[in-house]
C-alpha cells in the first residue's frame, strides 16, 4: 500500500464569534496537533481581510453560524479565497442535509461543535492525510437536494465571479458593477455569461434565485 502524502499542520485560523469557545478550541488544537500558531477571527469579513493581506494558515476551522454570513455562504467564500487550504467545519448544526451540503461545498470534514477531543484528534489526522472526515454515526449519504446542487455549482465560480454574483443579488446593473470593481463593462458581461453557464441557468434572475437557494435553504433543518 503506497504511503499517504501527509499535510503539515503548523498554523490554523479559527473563524467563530464565541471568544471562549475559540480559546478552548485553540488550546485543544495546539495539544492534539502540535500547532504552533492558532489565530482567531470573529467574523468572515475579518478572516477574509487577513487572508487577503497574505495570511496563509495550514487549516481553517469554521463555524457556520456567523453574524455576517447566510447559510453555507461563508464556506463557499473561504474556499474561493484560499482553495489550497482545507476548511474543517465545526458546528452545532449537524443536520444530515447541512453535513452533505458542507462536504459538497468543499469542506475537509464536519465535526459537531461540542464533540469529544478524540473526535477532534481523528478529524485533524484525516486532514493531514487528505481524507474527508465525518464522526462515527454521522451520515452524509443521500440524494442531493436542490440547495446542495446549487452550492456545488456555486463552488465552480472564481472569486471575481462570486463577487459579481453577490452584486447582482444586491440588484446592481452591469454598469454599476463595473464601476464598483473598477473593470470594463464588457468584462462584467463576459463574467455574467460565464456565471450563468457554470450555474446552468439562462437568466440573471435564475442565478439570483440559485444563490439564495444555496445560502438560505441549507440552513433550514429537515422537518
Amino acid at each position: 500500500m503506497p504511503d499517504v502524502q501527509s499535510r503539515t499542520l503548523m498554523r490554523a485560523m479559527i473563524v467563530d464569534d464565541h471568544p471562549l469557545f475559540c480559546d478552548a478550541l485553540a488550546m485543544t488544537l495546539k495539544v492534539l496537533a502540535g500547532l504552533q500558531t492558532v489565530e482567531t477571527a470573529g467574523s468572515l469579513e475579518e478572516a477574509t481581510r487577513r487572508l487577503d493581506a497574505g495570511v496563509r494558515p495550514d487549516l481553517v476551522v469554521l463555524d457556520l453560524n456567523l453574524p455576517d454570513v447566510d447559510g453555507l455562504d461563508g464556506l463557499v467564500r473561504l474556499r474561493l479565497a484560499v482553495p489550497e487550504v482545507p476548511v474543517l467545519v465545526v458546528s452545532s448544526m449537524a443536520d444530515p442535509r447541512i453535513v452533505r451540503a458542507a462536504l459538497r461545498a468543499g469542506a475537509a470534514g464536519f465535526v459537531p461543535k461540542h464533540a469529544h477531543r478524540d473526535t477532534y484528534r481523528a478529524a485533524l489526522e484525516a486532514v493531514r492525510e487528505g481524507r474527508a472526515y465525518l464522526p462515527d454515526g454521522m451520515q452524509a449519504e443521500g440524494e442531493a437536494s436542490a440547495s446542495e446542487e446549487a452550492i456545488a455549482r456555486l463552488g465552480l465560480l472564481t472569486r471575481q465571479q462570486a463577487r459579481i454574483l453577490q452584486l447582482i443579488c444586491e440588484g446592481k446593473l452591469n454598469k454599476q458593477i463595473a464601476f464598483e470593481l473598477a473593470i470594463a463593462e464588457t468584462t462584467v458581461k463576459a463574467h455574467v455569461t460565464a456565471i450563468m453557464r457554470k450555474l446552468g441557468v439562462l437568466s440573471r434572475t435564475q442565478a439570483v434565485l440559485m444563490a439564495k437557494e444555496a445560502r438560505f435553504s441549507a440552513m433550514v433543518p429537515e422537518g
